[in-house]
């Protein structure tokens, strides 16, 4: 039986822009469809037919974080934002927002399609958060902190019996610290083992933002974190 093909929508206002990364992401075995502007690429967002989205920032009728924000509270389909602008200010939005990354204006096309690869097969499924020893994972598995329930069957977690909402990401690196309490990783190990980015991919800050948002999740003070800390120069750990 012949594999469905994946499916992106890229949504990128420049055309000619637009054109060079649907011929290179079609080369690679995607289907695609393309929107040129924020209406048309929110409404093509949210059928839902996507295992990724590229969306870039600056778009006519509806910008890339409105719609970012729009998606993520309907959907958990993972986003890339596009961006030609170097403000560290709109890469945190962004990520704050709930995109899964970012590419900053211009990139090079192999990095682009190494993090759609990347990102399409942990949003499917294909690749499973693993621990440092064994990429196996009980099914019923729950990983139990104080008052923090991971259920990693059900991709789920809660804390003092309450059930929080955590993107497929966030929970990914939560369970994936969780697994391996004590240890600590540097954010490019944690790009590697949880984003699943080769070493030369990927922007550091990328983790350290996706931290912020999870502890502003879990945690009772996020600035006095006590279930996922950093040792600076080191990296992130859970006790």
């Amino acid at each position: 039986m012949e594999q469905k093909k994946k499916r992106i929508l890229i949504v990128e206002d420049e055309k000619d822009i637009a054109e060079i990364i649907d011929y290179n992401i079609k080369k690679q075995g995607y289907d695609t469809d393309v929107a040129y502007d924020g209406e048309q690429g929110y409404a093509f967002a949210i059928s839902g037919r996507y295992d990724l989205i590229l969306l870039d920032v600056m778009l006519p009728k509806m910008d890339g974080f409105e719609i970012c924000r729009r998606v993520r509270e309907r959907l958990d389909t993972p986003i890339i934002m596009l961006t030609a602008r170097e403000e560290e200010r709109d890469k945190i939005t962004g990520l704050e927002l709930g995109a899964d990354d970012y590419m900053t204006k211009p990139f090079s096309l192999g990095e682009l399609l190494s993090r759609i690869k990347a990102n399409i097969r942990r949003y499917s499924g294909e690749s499973v958060v693993r621990t440092a020893e064994s990429d196996a994972a009980s099914e019923d598995e729950i990983v139990k902190i104080d008052d923090l329930e991971i259920n990693c069957s059900r991709y789920s977690v809660k804390k003092g019996g309450v059930e929080i909402s955590l993107s497929k990401q966030q929970y990914e690196l939560l369970a994936f610290l969780a697994k391996n309490r004590g240890k600590k990783f540097r954010q490019e190990d944690l790009l590697e083992q949880v984003w699943g980015y080769d070493d030369y991919y990927g922007d550091l800050r990328t983790v350290d933002v996706t931290i912020a948002r999870l502890r502003k999740q879990i945690e009772d003070n996020p600035s006095e974190p006590r279930f996922i800390k950093n040792k600076r120069g080191v990296g992130y750990y859970m006790e």
